[in-house]
This record gives C-alpha cells, structure tokens and sequence, in this order.
C-alpha cells in the first residue's frame, strides 16, 4: 500500500481562502461562491466542506506539485445528488473537478489556483453493491477503495485483478476515469481490460446507465470506453460493472538480480517461453530504486546483497496442481546455469511474499522521501526496453550531471517509470525548473522507439503541452470535438488532458 500523506497544507492556501475572511460584496464573489446555498441545500451539512482547512488536502495533489484553491468540496452521497449538483453548476458555469483518492501522479484532481472551480469528491458513493461468482462480476460505487473492492472479490472466492502501489488509498472512480496499469497487466490489462458497464453522470446532469454485466452487446457506440480514461473531462463516473477472476490456487513469488537491462528481458522471454498464461507480473527495478526504499522505508530488507538491477516475477494459476513452485525453480535453475540470474529466491510465505512486493510498491514515496523527482510514465515496445534506458541515460548525463536515473516498473508490458532524481548537491526547486526540458529528452527518445508518452498515469495538468506534437492533427481535433460535444461549458475537470485550442 502507498501511504499517503498529505501532510500540513502551505499557509497560501490557508491565507488565500475566501472562507477565513468575511465574505465580501456579491458582485465580488465568484460565481462558485454564490452557488454555495444552492449547493447545500442539495447535500446538507455532511455534504460539504468550505472551512479552509477541510478543503486544503483536497487541493494539493499528492506529489505537491500543484497547490489549487477551492470554495467547497462537495460530498455527495448518491448518484442522485451527484446529478442535482452537476445540473446546478452546469447552469450557473461552474466548474467542477472529480476527485477519488487523490493519488494523481499529474495533478489530474487538483483544481486550478483561481478558486473558481468546486472539488466533487466521490468518497462517500461507497457500496459494494453485488458480487456474482457465477458471472464473475462485481458492481460497486465509484468511491470504493480498490483495496475493499479486492477484499470483498476474495471473499467471494474471487479475484478482482487490479493492483496498483496506490490501492490502499486510490478510489474505484478515478482508476477508470484514470484507466490505471498496474502490475497485473501483462496477464489481465489495464483497467479499461475490466470494465463491462459504467453508470456516469454527464456533463448536463442526466446519468447514463450503462451497469450491464454482459459480456457481448455489439449495440452502437461503446460508450464506456469513451469515459475510462478520460480523467473527468467527460463526465462523472458513478458505478462500474468490473470482470473478477477466480482466485489463484498456487502463486509463487521470486526476487532476482541480473547484470543487465537487457539480462531482465532475457528472463522474461525465458519465462514466457515456459509458461505464458502462469506469468502475473514481471517487474523490473533498478539498483539506485531499491537502495532508496531500503534507506527510506522501514521494515524492507534484501535477502542478499545489493545489486544494479532486479526482477520481481510472479507466477499465478487458478489450476490445481499445476507445479507452479516446480516450474519456478527450474527456469531460475537454468538462468544460474547460463548466469543470466546472479541471486534469486522464491518466497516461503505470505509474509516473504509480501517483503519481497515492498521492495517494488515503495518505489514511489521513497522516492519522493530522498528528494525531488521528474516522473517520466512510458511504454515503449517491450523489445525496446533495453534501449530505452540506456539511450536515456546516456542523454540524461549529458543535460545535468549528476542527476539520477530511477528506473523501475512492468517490464512484461513495456511500461517503464523512467523516473530521475535531483542531483545531490542541487536545491529541489532548481532542479524542478527543469522538469519540461527533462520531460522532453526522455519523450524524445521514446517517441523514437515508437511508444506513448503517458502509459498508465493519464495526463493531468502536467502534460497537456505534449499533446499536439503526440497526438495533433485528426486525433487531437477528434477529442476537441467529443469534449465539445459533450461539454459545450467546459465545466468538467478544465485545464486537464487537453491543451488550450490556440495550441495545436
């Protein structure tokens, strides 16, 4: 689980906030503002925050990148009230900003500085509200934590096969609207993989129910694709139809060490050839990533000694005795032999199990605990990970010296955190002011290899400006015209995943 600590809000947004001062002349208040009564009315004392310092958590994002302001944050309790909320700022022009668990790695749940947006959290639609073993679905409210969504699977004698660092934390609604990875991709897919309905309501106020749990229905456009992954922008997602599994009756876990980059995606091609449908996740990490969570993070330990680059694979089947532990042993046993794997072993227990994904789910906060950070979420194809990384770091020595390169991530599906740390000698902010020109490098070596820019993290407000030179010409003016289309206020998530119109 990630933790989250949204820590102490900065006294610029405790100052700022209209709710510490009297409140001034209507004709000064902003049109949020004067929608507030209204807004109660609908959602009642428990539905709304507007005391600055309930509503500053919700304006930060978790990497303290983007620091917003708001008058309220709405907590509706259905998706009726959702709807009557969505039609009162609709008619008055008010923007809103959905927000789940505020995980955003791109400030995708942040509202902007000027206060004039309203936070519409989902926390509260929180209802499991049926699990079918025999159809292996689960429908359930868009403020359900993936972690209980999980937990409630298992016990169904299921699984709900999503995983991500954040599910401790992250909320059903912004995975999908998100469409998040994770680390069970290369088996099942992203998010969007798992969705079979939605219930959403539109940026008008009417709710779109779409909560079918077929598996075929070739009937029109297919509309819940259009709202996974769109970040908020088209509409509020209030429920989901989700695609459980059966629950694994072996897994096995193993942590190795390789010499390379290269001797990483060996290994998966070893395993691959062994026993495609068994692989659930391979991860790679690299040798500064780990020494930052076992520096930083309590409880984490190797089980040998610290190398430049590891792979955490796991093997999973619902098969009952499949060998799994067998198989495991012998292409390890064959990748010493051919001394592609230095050191490995394979998990005895849970508890192993569970120490040994620490070492990868950590990544993130011991990251963000050694320093400043530029995050780069790529996917390239996965036979071009090897050079990815060292094109990378190659340019990356000779734009700033000294600055550290922390790769880690889904190897299997070619999805690579390419992430670099402040120099150590460098002030944080320096360091940040250089965020687009390392942004920059690293895209350009990705879109030379033919991958994506963004592949789990969506794109926020941190990288629309990548747009039109990644996506320009037909494809950007085809979602200028779905937003239009379905937005024409543009009160729903603005400033998010599209740029400004004059940048084309």
């Amino acid at each position: 689980m990630l933790p989250i600590d949204r820590g102490t809000p900065p006294d610029s947004l405790a100052s700022q906030s209209p709710h510490q001062t009297s409140m001034p002349d209507q004709n000064q208040t902003s049109p949020a503002e004067r929608l507030l009564p209204k807004l109660r009315a609908i959602l009642g004392d428990r539905g709304m925050l507007t005391d600055a310092s309930d509503t500053a958590p919700y304006a930060e994002d978790w990497r303290r990148l983007y620091q917003g302001k708001t008058p309220a944050v709405l907590r509706p309790a259905d998706t009726a009230e959702v709807a009557r909320v969505v039609v009162a700022c609709a008619e008055a022009g008010v923007a809103l900003v959905p927000q789940g668990g505020n995980t955003s790695m791109v400030g995708g749940a942040t509202p902007s500085p000027d206060g004039r947006a309203l936070v519409l959290s989902l926390s509260r639609l929180n209802r499991v509200r049926s699990i079918d073993p025999i159809d292996l679905t689960v429908t359930l409210e868009a403020g359900v934590i993936l972690k209980a969504a999980q937990n409630a699977a298992a016990e169904a004698g299921c699984l709900l096969p999503l995983s991500i660092s954040s599910e401790g934390t992250a909320q059903i609604g912004g995975v999908l609207a998100t469409n998040a990875g994770g680390n069970n991709t290369v088996r099942y897919g992203n998010a969007r993989d798992l969705v079979l309905g939605l219930e959403v309501v539109l940026p008008d106020g009417q709710v779109w129910n779409g909560l079918r749990r077929l598996r075929k229905d070739n009937t029109g456009y297919c509309l819940r694709q259009l709202f996974v992954g769109s970040e908020g922008t088209l509409g509020v997602i209030t429920a989901a139809v989700l695609k459980l599994v059966p629950q694994p009756r072996e897994r096995e876990v193993a942590l190795c060490t390789v010499a390379s980059v290269q001797g990483a995606l060996d290994l998966y091609t070893r395993f691959n050839r062994s026993d495609p449908a068994a692989i659930q996740a391979f991860e790679y990490m690299s040798g500064a990533g780990v020494d930052f969570v076992l520096r930083h993070i309590p409880g984490v330990s190797l089980p040998f000694e610290p190398a430049s680059h590891y792979v955490l694979v796991e093997l999973a089947t619902p098969r009952i005795g499949a060998g799994l532990r067998a198989s495991m042993e012998a292409v390890l046993t064959g990748a010493m032999e051919e001394d592609m794997v230095s050191n490995a072993v394979i998990a005895e227990s849970e508890a192993q199990r569970a120490n040994l994904w620490k070492l990868r789910e950590e990544h993130a906060e011991a990251q963000k605990r050694e320093g400043a950070s530029v995050k780069n979420d790529v996917s390239v194809p996965v036979s071009k990970v090897p050079e990815l990384l060292e094109r990378a770091q190659a340019a990356a020595a000779l734009l700033m010296p000294g600055m550290r390169m922390v790769p880690f991530g889904h190897m299997g599906d070619g999805n690579i955190h390419l992430n670099f740390e402040q120099p150590e000698a460098m002030d944080a902010a320096v360091f940040l002011a250089q965020d687009h020109a390392i942004m920059d490098m690293v895209g350009e070596i990705v879109q030379s290899l033919d991958g994506s820019f963004s592949a789990e993290h969506g794109v926020g407000m941190l990288k629309p400006y990548m747009m039109p030179s990644w996506r320009g010409g037909a494809e950007l003016d085809a979602m200028r015209r779905i937003k239009q289309a379905l937005d024409p206020r543009g009160i729903m998530n603005p400033g998010k995943v599209l740029p400004d119109a004059a940048t084309r």
